[in-house]
């Protein structure tokens, strides 16, 4: 925890170097087919200025309409470590923290990704929040193994 802030934490194994895992959070080409999606949406925007202080926006479409994802880079260190705030304004003004850190392995690499949400949103969204990261941990497994 961080301040007043709680946080929860997922790791996944891949087989991948720590560049391609890494760059495929900043490239918005492979990114809009694996980043807030679950496989039973569609992303219809994917936005994103790779930068400190840059913003990333991603809209999600399924059948109950869109949402909106937005955040700002925090720190970008190619390819151990990403930092950036997140929020889906529809659901919550409040914004979470997320780190991801990348660790190369003897064979791929091992991120392991940190989220500091406030109490309130962690008791309502954190073991969701937890399930839709963890999925979309596959979910990017599944698209660099392609």
């Amino acid at each position: 925890m961080t301040g007043n802030m709680v946080a929860l934490q997922v790791s996944r194994r891949f087989d991948a170097s720590p560049e391609r895992v890494f760059d495929a959070w900043l490239d918005p080409r492979i990114a809009r087919r694996w980043l807030f999606s679950d496989g039973t949406a569609e992303i219809v925007v994917a936005e994103i200025d790779a930068r400190i202080g840059g913003a990333f926006r991603f809209v999600r479409r399924d059948k109950d309409g869109d949402l909106e994802h937005v955040g700002e880079y925090l720190e970008i260190r190619r390819p151990t470590r990403l930092a950036f705030t997140f929020a889906v304004p529809a659901i919550s003004p409040e914004y979470d923290k997320v780190a991801i850190d990348i660790v190369r392995l003897d064979k791929g690499c091992e991120l392991t990704l940190r989220s500091e949400m406030a109490p309130e949103i962690f008791r309502e969204w954190g073991e969701r929040t937890r399930e839709g990261w963890t999925k979309m941990l596959g979910t990017l497994a599944s698209e660099l193994e392609r």
